[in-house]
């Protein structure tokens, strides 16, 4: 672990991934700093930082899932009441960012989402952002402050490598995920396919095309995140009727709602595993679901955002 610059450093967490918060500050050896988060009967959010922050390098850990709304607005009164007690600096550590699909204008008469929380998170008083696989990397432009882009996939590929998989292939989901799946592809050296889907609504996804070779084959399907579960399993449904002897799913964030569990516990679901990581909180009771702790990576990115150090060491992954 990089040591910890001598300067201050002090971490608060909203309450939409406290394990994970908790994670982090013990890989860092430091107390999460303390805190009170409440509501008023109303629905207003409350936050009192309830130590001295003055001059601190300040971190606040808070992934904007479900329910983005309400998370999002905890954050933004976390950063506020951080900037008003004089932090030195703010770092927002965004685990999981919220609104990252709605990243562009396809449709006449809708927002930019994403840019909008950008803003939001800057006129806040947030200095830095430190985050984990985007949905779109072009939102690292819609920041006028520094944003630090960790991926995954170093914690994804420790695991996946133990599996031994047997004539493995790569496919993404769709085409929009190509650039991901070749990335795994190259490491696992393993051919590269996709899925051709057709969205029928929000929650149900039509597969009806695959380009690769799949008969008798292990596919590994990669992505950076799921809701509904919907394009993963109408995906494995698809390699499995072309002959795949087994899917397994990678994905980083898995922000499973009730319609996805529902999905993931059928019985003849077509996925053998969900591999996923705690960026949001996942409950794999009694499910085909694995999660993997990314707090030792966003722990070391903190230490090095802290000590000013590079953070590119953290995109590599070990052997290669």
């Amino acid at each position: 672990m990089t040591p910890i610059h001598q300067a201050p450093l002090k971490i608060f967490a909203g309450n939409s991934n406290l394990p994970l918060a908790r994670e982090i500050c013990a890989y860092l050896d430091i107390p999460l700093g303390e805190s009170t988060i409440s509501s008023f009967p109303d629905g207003e959010t409350f936050v009192r930082i309830n130590e001295n922050i003055r001059g601190a390098d300040v971190f606040l850990i808070q992934s904007t899932s479900n329910p983005a709304n309400h998370n999002l607005m905890e954050l933004l009164i976390l950063i506020d009441a951080a900037r008003r007690a004089s932090a030195a600096r703010i770092t927002t550590v965004l685990p999981f960012y919220g609104y990252a699909r709605q990243d562009r204008k396809d449709q006449p008469r809708v927002p930019i989402t994403s840019k909008l929380v950008a803003n939001l998170l800057t006129a806040a008083g947030a200095d830095r952002i430190l985050t984990i696989d985007l949905h779109a990397q072009q939102i690292q432009g819609f920041f006028d402050i520094p944003v630090d882009h960790l991926y995954a996939s170093p914690v994804i590929f420790d695991y996946l490598k133990e599996r031994h998989f047997e004539n493995l292939s790569l496919f993404s989901p769709d085409v929009g995920g190509m650039k991901m799946a070749a990335a795994y592809a190259e490491l696992l050296d393993a051919p590269l396919g996709f899925v051709a889907k057709r969205r029928t609504s929000a929650s149900t996804v039509e597969a009806f095309n695959i380009v690769g070779d799949v008969d008798g084959r292990d596919v590994l399907l990669v992505d950076d995140m799921t809701e509904t579960a919907g394009t993963l399993c109408a995906a494995a449904d698809l390699l499995r009727q072309k002959g795949a002897k087994s899917v397994t799913a990678a994905v980083t964030h898995g922000v499973l709602n009730e319609v996805g569990y529902e999905r993931l516990s059928k019985e003849g679901m077509p996925l053998t595993e969900l591999v996923t990581t705690n960026t949001t909180v996942v409950n794999p009771e009694d499910l085909p679901i694995t999660v993997l702790n990314i707090a030792p990576l966003l722990g070391e990115g903190i230490a090095r955002i802290h000590g000013n150090k590079s953070v590119t060491g953290l995109f590599k992954i070990k052997g290669f």
